[in-house]
């Protein structure tokens, strides 16, 4: 029986993508796209979310791409511009659930520097039980590790507890530990998972 319900943030609660910077900066959607497949490459980003300071992770890349620096540079002094509000039908499944008795949990991969910049600024973030930041961590989904810390540092059971997450990596290590766990790819078949698999009223 499911009590606990876990949310990735980004992709699933929140608006995140570097396009909604690069593809203002470099005024072409096909530049962006090469600059993030072959400069600041999912893998650098995910350092950052690992603790890495911003500041060494843009030094690294900079010197690795010298031609690049400005471009570098504002992927953490723009950063902000990567933001573009809450998934609002998500985040109604969210608040109904709380409000059905279930609680409530949040696991991302997130930079510390910039998931607390921003976390007051998104009413969503006041909503859960509890939450694990990887960067806090030094911990990074789909390792087993990271969901284990959740569930210890609550007191969850694995078995009542159900993940969300658009990455299909990060599904696949949680029912690696035991959670049942669920790839989101939108509010409404979210919502038809919910009530006609797992049985969740809300």
């Amino acid at each position: 029986m499911i009590k606990n319900v876990v949310f990735d943030f980004g992709g699933v609660l929140v608006d995140w993508n570097p396009h909604y910077l690069y593809d203002k900066y470099f005024g072409s959607r096909e530049k962006a796209d090469w600059f993030l497949e072959n400069v600041c490459r999912y893998s650098w980003n995910i350092q950052m979310d690992a603790g890495k300071p911003f500041a060494e992770g843009i030094a690294e890349l900079q010197s690795e791409f010298p031609e690049w620096s400005e471009a570098i540079e504002i992927y953490h002094s723009r950063w902000i511009e990567m933001m573009n509000g809450q998934i609002e039908g998500s985040v109604d499944i969210l608040r109904r659930l709380k409000s059905a008795g279930y609680k409530i949990y949040g696991l991302t991969n997130w930079s510390a520097e910039t998931f607390y910049m921003i976390r007051d600024s998104y009413p969503v973030f006041s909503e859960f039980d509890g939450m694990v930041v990887s960067a806090d961590e030094h911990l990074l989904k789909p390792d087993s590790a990271i969901y284990r810390c959740l569930l210890q540092r609550y007191s969850l059971q694995a078995e009542e507890s159900l993940f969300i997450d658009d990455n299909a990596d990060n599904v696949a290590g949680a029912k690696a530990v035991g959670m049942e766990a669920v790839q989101f790819v939108g509010a409404q078949e979210l919502e038809r998972v919910l009530r006609e698999v797992y049985a969740l009223e809300f």
